[in-house]
């Protein structure tokens, strides 16, 4: 199975958070639906860098955005954040997003280039038209201290029950995803060695959600 079955991604709007390689996994399961013909369009509701090989379109109309998606298959969309390169979300409503292409990737938080993550108050930006939320852990931020492995790292060790000093742990990731209740399901991602595989599992089998666990980089994946 490929990496979009073993996630379930269903057409319509799937929202991606957390931290440790959400671009990357957009674009691997955009690479992915779009070589089944599928119409995608990889976006944010917060901000994101426009991807180098694809297809970026800035500000656009509903129809240029529907020539584009039948031209190409896969391409990026989203609003110019003057001065940062990046692009926020289109100016296009999510419905009608949703109705111009077959799947309708969005990054919908931020994690500083952190694996791991806790989320303020604000975050993270999920469309309510979302059908389900995938997040994202980076198991390279485990045996690091939790204030340089995680993004907002006050709030992950309060939610955690642990100080900013303690080292990062599949006990203080299950106690933040636990508390959060974001995600719908989880994805490990630099999981490369034996040990993280451990670690994956352990994790997964204190969640209640599906797990995933693999290497984006690698190209691996492992069912939890």
């Amino acid at each position: 199975m490929n990496l979009a079955e073993l996630l379930s991604i269903r057409s319509g709007i799937t929202a991606v958070i957390g931290g440790g390689g959400k671009t990357t996994l957009l674009r691997a399961l955009g690479t992915e639906l779009a070589a089944d013909g599928a119409r995608v369009l990889l976006c944010a509701t917060t901000k994101l860098f426009p991807f180098a090989d694809l297809p970026n379109l800035a500000d656009p109309t509903e129809t240029a955005l529907a020539e584009a998606l039948e031209a190409r298959r896969l391409v990026c969309a989203g609003t110019p954040v003057p001065g940062t390169g990046k692009l926020t979300a289109p100016n296009i409503p999510v419905a009608r997003l949703a109705a111009l292409a077959d799947y309708v990737l969005a990054e919908a938080d931020g994690a500083a280039g952190r694996p791991l993550k806790a989320h303020a108050p604000h975050e993270p930006v999920i469309p309510p038209e979302a059908n389900q939320t995938v997040l994202v852990i980076g198991a390279s931020g485990f045996g690091r201290p939790i204030a340089e492995a995680a993004h907002r790292p006050a709030l992950y060790a309060r939610l955690a029950g642990a100080e900013e000093s303690a080292p990062a742990s599949l006990e203080t990731e299950a106690a933040v995803l636990l508390a959060e209740g974001l995600h719908t399901r989880v994805f490990i991602n630099q999981v490369e060695t034996a040990e993280a595989r451990r670690q994956a599992a352990a994790l997964a089998a204190r969640l209640s959600c599906p797990v995933l666990a693999g290497s984006l980089r690698r190209k691996e994946r492992y069912p939890c």
